[in-house]
Order: C-alpha cells, then structure tokens, then sequence
C-alpha cells in the first residue's frame, strides 16, 4: 500500500469512527446578537451560558451557537466592549433546537448612526481580539476605511508588531515581529495564496484593494488546526459575506489623486452590493479600480568609487473584484463559495546615469518594461451539525501569475571622461565636463530584450470534525482534521542580449535625446525617448548581433519548476479550568518536495580557441516531516484582565530562489604570463535545503477598561533552527575546484525576542488615541567568503511604531497617524554592512459627512514628504536615496442601507 493511499483510509476511519460514536444528543442553542433596531451586528460578543460556564464568540455575522446542552432553564450572558452587559433567560429541551436573539444597547437613531458605524469596526475588532484563543490583531473592514492606505499591507502596518517593506514609496510584504515577510502565511478565506513573483513565498499584499475585504487577521500564536507554516505568524484575509450586514447595502466611491514629485493626477473608484434573501442566500459583490500615476528620483552607490543616478516614471494599475454567495437552507447546513480576481500592473520607465569615477566612464541606460501580476481565488466549503457533530469542508484552487513581456533596455557609454565625486553626504554630487551632457559623445553598448513568466498555482483539501462532550462535569471541545496542499511553482525566461552589429554602429543617441528631466535631485542632464527607443529597436532588430552565450545562460539559468506535496492531519482540545481556558494538541506535517531546472555553463576557453554553453537537467527531491505540538493558555483574571501564554512550534519552507535546482557556472581559460589558468564561479540553488524550524514562547497582558480600548504588554522569544544564509561554499563538497561559489545554505540558529506595547482608547468627547510599539532583538551567524558575522536577523528593525490621534463627531472625522520604523541590517556587500535607516511617514485623513450615506474625504499621504534612505557602515555613506513626493487625495464615497 502506498503512503497516499494509506493517508487516505487512515482519515476515513476516523471520521467514520467519530461519526457513528455513541453520544448523549440534547438541545442546542443558536443566535445572533444585535441592536434594538437589528441595524447593527455585534461581531466578536462573549455569549456564555452561566450555569453552565460555557462560552463562545460571535463570528463576522454576530450569530452564536452552543450545541449538545442538556435539558434545563438557563441564563444567557452577553458581553462587548463599549456596551452594558445583558443577561436573558433560556429553557432548552430534551432535542431540538432554541432560536435566542440576543440585543445590546439602544435603536440606532438616525443622528448617532453615523459615528455609530466610525466607531464600530474598532469596537467589533477589540472583541474579537478579546475573545480569541490565540494571540491576535484584527482589523475590521470599517477599520481600514478610517486611514489613507492604498492595499491591505498598508492597512495591516497600523497593528503591533507589524512592519512592510515598501517598493516606490507603497507598502508591499509584511513582516511580523521582525520576521522576513517570506517566513509568515497568508491566506484568503482560508485558502493559501501563492506568490505571482518567481522566487519568493511571500505575497506582496498590494495586489489586493483594501475596499474589497471585511476583515484582516493577524495570529501571532497558531493552534493545531491552522496551517504550521508561520514563523513569524499568520496573516488571515476575510472577504466580503451578505450575511456581515443586517440589511442590503450598496456603496459607491470616487476618488481623485495628485503626487507633487510628477505632477500627475490619477482616478479611483470602487462599489460594492450586500444582500440576504430570507436568512438563506446572501450575496456580496465589490469591484475596484485604480490607477496611480507618480515617479521617484534615487541616487545609489556602491559606497567606494560608483555612483548612479535614477529618474523614475511609474503608472500602477489595480484591478480587483469580489462575488462570494452563502447559502444556509436550515440552522444545521451552512454552504458558501469565495472568490477573488485581482489584476496589479506595474508600467516603468527608468533612466538612469552610471558613473564609473576611476575609469572615467559614463554609462546611460534605460528601462522600458511593463509587469502584470494576476492572482484568482476559488473557495467552495460546507458546514454541518450531526448528530451534534461539527462537519467542516473546504475545497480551494488559487493562481497566482507574473508576466514581463519584452521588457527593453538599451544602455550607452562615454569613456576617457573628467569625473569626479567626493561620495559624501546622503546625496552625492559627480562633477562632469559639458561634453558628459552632450549625448553625441556616447555609443551604443548594449540592448537587450527580456521576457519572464512566472506561475504559482495551489489546489488544497481540508476537513474538520468538532464536538463537545461533557468529561468530569466539564464541557470538552474535541477538533481532529486534516488538510491537502499540492502546489506548483515554474519559472521561464527569455534574454535577447545584443552587444554588436551595423545597427549599433549607425546609431546616434542625440536623435533620441529629452531635454530638461524635472529630477528634484540634481542636474540629470538629458534623457533618452521611451517610444522613440522601442520603435527603434522594431525596426533595427535584425542589425543587432546577438550575444548568444549569454543570452542562453541567462534565459536558461532562471528558469526552473517546483513542486510540493502538505498533507497534514491534527488533532486538538478545547476546554477551561475555572477561570483558565486552554487549548492545546499536536499537528503533523509532510512535505514532497521535488525540482527541476538546468545546470548552464558558460564556457570561454581562450587555450582551445572555444565558446560554448553547455546545458543540462538537474533535479532534485527531498521529502520531511515533522510534529509540531502547541498549547494557548488564556487566564481571565477579571471582566477587564486577561493573560495569556503560549508555547508553539512552526516552520517555513525555503524560499524557492533557494531551493531552485538551477546552476549558472562560469568557466574561463585565460593565458596570464605564458600559463594558460582556468577560473570557474557559479551560482547554484539548493535542493538540499531544510526548513526552518522555530520553537516559540509568548507571554501577554491585556486590560479592557470597559469603554472602546485596550491597554496591553506582551513579550516573545523565537529559537529558530536552520536558518538559511547566502555563503561561498568553493572548496567544499561539489565545488572543490571552483574559485566561487554562491549559494544558500543552513547556517546556525538565530533567536529573536521582543516585547510588544499596545495602548487604544475612545472617549465620550469624541477624540480617539492608538499607540503602539515593538522592540525587538536578535541574534544570527552570516558567512561571507568563509567568514562568520554575529548579526541581527536581516531585515528586522529594532524598534517598529505607530501613533493616532484622532477625533470623531456625527458630521467629521480626523485622523493624524505616524509610523516609525527603526534602521535594520540588509545584507553584508562586499565586506560592508548595508542598512536601511530609520522611516518616521506622517498620513492625515478628514472626512465630513454630508449626511447619512454620504461623506466627503481628503487624504495627504507621507506628509513630512520621508524619503528611503541605505548606506553603508555610516550614515555618510550612500547606498540608496529615493524619495517619492507627498500625494493629496480626494474623494466621496455613498452608501445606502
């Protein structure tokens, strides 16, 4: 029998097994907590049974259940922060099923209903974190509304202990905890998603518009049911469900965007559909487009004697859309489908200024390319109650695609120039001759054309079995399941490198030549036409000459494919002890994993008078399994205080740029003083990589003063084994006769602790206040050429930071928000120490409501106009310096209901 097959039937037996078990069926109890006037739903309420001491949380829809009770008159409790809690009594039979809605507060009137709903995705997204098992930060749909945040990573940034890295001033991956974004999960409606970009895990967030989700959760403890991949955490996108509202909603917003560094202005609009027909089907529906016009200006260097000048002209465009349906025929039948379409396209056209101070050369270039990034999202899933049974089932297919067509550059050069810098400040300054501007002077040194497509696509099984049984008197949530992930990654690439031929030598780079480029850092001198240059390029393109060795080494090399086999299976308890509720269990994970790629070799023997590439397969298997136990403790220590710890193990897979079955090897035969010597270096992937592994601790503190807040402290530690480093292994194993050799590889462990301060408070008055911040340390070994650093982990800041201060009445809202992250170290190049400095981004929002579904919205974005800043050792010493421009924003947004 094989071990698929074996998987399979073991699963069947238990779940037939649990389903035929003896069991003592009573009655049940299911509900929904709302207002007076059923306008508004209480999301993440502690509904508790207090006879009985049971509790549960009210889920997205604010509906409650409690199943298999016995037979009696009981008493209802209800609890949220913000509202006075309410007692209701309840008689449950010996079978059948008790309908109890549950109501807080008071009707909604028409003059409190506006911040009412401010106020209520902030209430909603306390509770939920209050009540949760695990240690968690949520965001609710109305939340994110509240800042001028362009994509969910951005949105996400405002929660503890949460960074992102930008790219051209927007937020991108997200971090946890200091943690590489590559190291954390990200799901859709449960279902994971899979990266567009060829070579990473992670998924860079702003592929997905923020109007199109209802809810953002971030676990920093798992528990055993949830997917085990998740060093640093696991970040859940919730979208839109008919059911989240009390009644038919539509909304329609308009925005309009203008960036002060290009001077351009860009449009946005989105809408939005909810409706439920008779408490059975719902429907929601969103669409969202946007469209960014902007740029930025860069210097970067490589510390020594380089200097490059950048001038960037950028348009994004942002596509989304949403239809998800819910079906609930009965109280014990649920069925849903989930889907997701999200378009991003990047259009780039960089300039750029190359200067070689020692040789005296000037290199100018350019690059033409537009990038798309597509990723679908398919969830189908049930839910029923058997025989007081919880039967749970998902079936999910996601895509994830990147495609760069035809990308273009074409690269100039003079030589025997008078340059010179002193490479001092954040913005180094190059002294040049008037004939450097003139570009008359420059001759055409290489064009290349370059496609690359990138595919990720995951098709995932899960099933869940839940029940409650009474042991010693005290209830026992019993929840075994398993999952299915089959995923496939490739990568393709096709380099056209010309360097030569009769249409490089007639070229005449003046006739292409754009004068006066509004670069706010300096003087550019001229640029290079971007249609002017492709049109060229049609046209001449047989006169080129083809560099074909490195045209096939570059298209083969980077491509590649990937697959890999999750099948895990859980099992876990659910249960307090008095005023300590625990959960605890065990997951198990097994990973197949396989690759396939080319070993290139670029060969240049000047003895035997000989080029070639040589190109064969290579592959590679590895397969690992692990167990992984956990336990979440939560102390309710009072109303308002709760602690809570946690011990959990995770892991994380490889990035797939590392374990890549992929070798681009150099071997060059060179005569040096009448002696032929043969010089080879490589850059390989490694199949033979492990996963990291991390055992994690985690201790937190939370008071809830009873009004709309939240003051809380926590700390955490992670010991994480195999950490994965970039070394020059020439001279060991394979590479014994090479003179270097790149590639990743399983270094020593790393450690990282930290403590996470959170402080959210809503007054009477009207003015509203968030604080909170992460300070974090960590220790890792680095090798470079043989040679261990003692470093922090990469890319993990010392300290991360956000601050609002707001104010909200019935006809305005004000938000001033700050975030601040700490330098962090980015890699070791050449022997110096690379860091990103220290980011403080001042965002402001106004809103004023017209009246009650329709308001008025100015956002000013990086008002304290931040630039992204590296440098080498000192901050005297440049690497990198961009800066982005303030962006002003505004727009309305209608909403009926």
């Amino acid at each position: 029998m094989n071990m698929a097959s074996f998987k399979v039937k073991k699963l069947a037996a238990i779940c037939a097994a649990a389903l035929i078990a003896p069991t003592a069926f009573a009655g049940d109890i299911i509900g929904k907590v709302t207002d007076q006037s059923e306008q508004k739903i209480f999301k993440g309420a502690k509904v508790s049974i207090v006879e009985l001491k049971r509790s549960t949380t009210t889920d997205l829809i604010g509906e409650y259940r409690f199943d298999n009770l016995p037979a009696g008159n009981y008493t209802l409790k209800v609890e949220y922060l913000g509202e006075t809690p309410k007692t209701f009594p309840v008689t449950v039979n010996e079978s059948g099923l008790v309908e109890e809605k549950l109501f807080l507060g008071e009707a909604v009137t028409i003059e409190h209903m506006i911040v009412s709903a401010q106020r209520a995705g902030q209430a909603g997204a306390l509770n939920m974190q209050k009540n949760a098992d695990s240690i968690k930060s949520i965001v609710s749909a109305d939340a994110i509304g509240q800042f001028p945040d362009q994509n969910v990573s951005e949105a996400l940034q405002r929660l503890p202990g949460m960074f992102i890295e930008r790219d051209q001033g927007e937020g991108r991956f997200v971090g946890i905890r200091g943690i590489d974004p590559n190291l954390n999960n990200v799901t859709i409606n449960g279902l994971n998603v899979p990266s567009p970009e060829a070579g990473v895990r992670s998924v860079a967030l702003d592929v997905i518009p923020s109007n199109l989700v209802g809810a953002l959760e971030v676990s920093k403890t798992v528990t055993p049911d949830m997917d085990a991949d998740a060093i640093g955490g696991s970040i859940a996108v919730k979208s839109l469900s008919g059911f989240d509202r009390p009644v038919q909603t539509m909304s329609f917003s308009g925005q309009v965007s203008q960036n002060q560094l290009r001077d351009e202005t860009s449009p946005k609009l989105s809408a939005s559909f909810t409706d439920s027909y008779n408490d059975e089907f719902a429907i929601a529906a969103a669409l969202s487009y946007s469209e960014r016009n902007f740029g930025s200006d860069n210097i970067e260097s490589n510390g020594d004697d380089e200097i490059e000048q950048r001038f960037y002209d950028i348009t994004r465009e942002r596509t989304g859309a949403a239809v998800n349906l819910d079906y609930r025929p009965d109280f014990n039948n649920q069925f849903y489908l989930r889907t997701l379409y999200s378009e991003f396209s990047d259009s780039e056209f960089r300039l750029s200024n190359t200067f070689a101070l020692e040789d005296g050369e000037i290199e100018r270039g350019t690059k033409d390319r537009k990038e798309t990034q597509e990723i679908i999202s398919l969830t189908a899933g049930a839910e029923h109650l058997i025989n007081s049974w919880k039967l749970e089932y998902q079936l999910g297919y996601s895509k994830a695609t990147e495609d760069n067509p035809n990308a273009l550059y074409y690269t100039i050069k003079a030589e025997d120039l008078d340059i010179s810098s002193e490479m001092q400040g954040q913005k180094p300054q190059v002294s040049q001759p008037s004939e450097a501007m003139d570009l008359a002077n420059y001759e055409l040194d290489e064009v290349s054309d370059e496609s690359e497509k990138a595919q990720d696509e995951e098709t995932s099984f899960k099933l869940d079995l839940t029940k409650t049984l009474e042991i010693n008197g005290r209830p026992v949530e019993f929840k075994v399941g398993t999952k299915y992930r089959q995923r496939e990654k490739t990568a393709s690439a096709n380099f056209l490198i010309y360097d030569g031929g009769d249409a490089f030598d007639s070229f005449d780079a003046s006739e292409f030549a754009v004068q006066n480029l509004d670069w706010s850092l300096g003087d550019f001198g001229p640029g290079l036409n971007r249609s002017g240059l492709r049109q060229h390029y049609q046209a001449n393109q047989s006169g080129f000459e083809l560099a074909e060795l490195d045209s096939e080494a570059e298209s083969q090399g980077a491509s590649y494919t990937i697959n890999e086999d999750i099948f895990a299976a859980y099992a876990m308890a659910k249960f307090d002890i008095g005023a300590l509720g625990v959960v605890a269990g065990v997951r198990y994970e097994q990973t197949d994993f396989s690759t396939q790629g080319q070993r290139v070799e670029v060969v240049e023997d000047e003895q035997a008078d000989d080029e070639y590439v040589d190109t064969t397969s290579w592959t590679g298997e590895r397969d690992y399994s692990k167990v992984l136990p956990s336990v979440n403790l939560k102390y309710q220590f009072s109303d308002q205080i709760i602690g809570r710890a946690a011990f959990t193990q995770t892991l994380a897979r490889p990035k797939f740029e590392d374990v890549a079955a992929f070798q681009i090897i150099s071997t060059t035969t060179e005569e040096d003083d009448g002696v032929f010597e043969t010089e080879r270096e490589a850059e390989v992937g490694n199949p033979e990589l492990k996963p990291y592994f991390s055992d994690n601790f985690d201790l937190s503190i939370e008071y809830y003063p009873g009004h709309i807040g939240v003051l809380s402290a926590g700390y955490f530690h992670k010991n994480i084994d195999n950490f994965v480093v970039i070394a020059n292994v020439a001279g060991t194993g394979d590479w014994t006769e090479y003179d270097e050799v790149y590639q990743a590889i399983n270094g020593e462990s790393a450690t990282l602790s930290g403590i996470e301060l959170a402080w959210v408070k809503t007054f009477d008055s009207g003015l509203l206040m968030s604080a909170n911040a992460t300070f974090t340390d960590s220790e890792a070994t680095t090798i470079v050429d043989g040679e261990a650093f003692e470093t922090q982990l990469p890319n993990q800041s010392d300290t991360t930071a956000n601050f609002t201060l707001g104010y909200e009445s019935d006809l305005l809202s004000l938000r001033l928000t700050s975030v601040y992250k700490s330098k962090n170290l980015e890699e070791i190049d050449d022997g110096l120490l690379r860091y990103e400095d220290a980011h403080t981004q001042f965002d402001f929002t106004a809103k004023y409501y017209i009246n009650q579904q329709t308001h008025v919205y100015f956002n000013a974005v990086n008002l304290n106009d931040e630039p992204m800043y590296h440098y080498f050792d000192n901050k005297n010493t440049n690497a990198q310096y961009e800066t982005y421009g303030r962006t002003f924003e505004l727009g309305f947004s209608w909403t009926s209901f």
